[in-house]
């Protein structure tokens, strides 16, 4: 299976979201990333719904990640506003009930779902919910900034669900310091899309940098 690339677009250029979009999907990016921040469940903010909404014109899928403490609460906006995928963190809730509550909510919409754990937080922590998740989100740096460098401690992770995606059905994502040196390893671990941001809008050729993370 090719590795999907999703570009982040908290470190595009708002002043010409419009093209950056676009240069996206010129150079074959399968996915495109949101990272929507809160200010409460990290330590910053970013975006809501309606950014998604005034670019939900191309043919490329939607992959939302909510960093936020409510995802239950503000799932819907971004259904409404043409999310494909909409993850959500693990670490938001802290009941059984509530994780499972947002996963049938936003897969009851016809929209896929993923689970998303912060560095310090394991495997085993989601392994009941793994047969209900069409997306793992492995975060490789602290949620909440853009720029910072890959935890290694992500690599034994990916391993992990690799291992055991033997039992149920999902892909695995990697969100954190992701260049073509990063992305080598996580694919060797068995990750199946790369979530970059900096490392690809910072860049004088964007296409160049898309192909070698492939």
């Amino acid at each position: 299976m090719s590795i999907i690339i999703s570009p982040s677009i908290l470190s595009a250029n708002f002043d010409h979201l419009g093209d950056e979009v676009k240069k996206c999907v010129d150079s074959k990016c399968e996915w495109l990333h949101f990272d929507v921040m809160d200010g409460h469940f990290v330590p910053n903010i970013s975006f809501g719904s309606v950014v998604l909404k005034s670019i939900n014109h191309y043919d490329i899928v939607y992959d939302v990640h909510l960093m936020i403490s409510d995802p239950l609460k503000y799932a819907i906006d971004f259904i409404k506003a043409g999310a494909n995928i909409i993850t959500f963190h693990y670490e938001a809730y802290e009941n059984k009930e509530k994780i499972l509550e947002t996963i049938n909510f936003i897969k009851s919409h016809n929209v896929k779902v993923g689970l998303s754990i912060k560095p310090k937080t394991s495997v085993e922590a989601i392994k009941e919910f793994l047969p209900y998740l069409d997306l793992v989100l492995v975060m490789s740096v602290e949620p909440g900034f853009g720029g910072q460098k890959f935890m290694d401690s992500a690599l034994d992770k990916i391993e992990q669900l690799a291992a055991l995606k033997q039992e149920n059905h999902y892909l695995i994502e990697v969100d954190g310091g992701i260049n073509d040196a990063t992305g080598a390893l996580c694919k060797q671990k068995g990750v199946n899309a790369l979530v970059a941001g900096s490392y690809l809008f910072n860049a004088s050729n964007f296409k160049e940098k898309v192909n070698s993370l492939r």
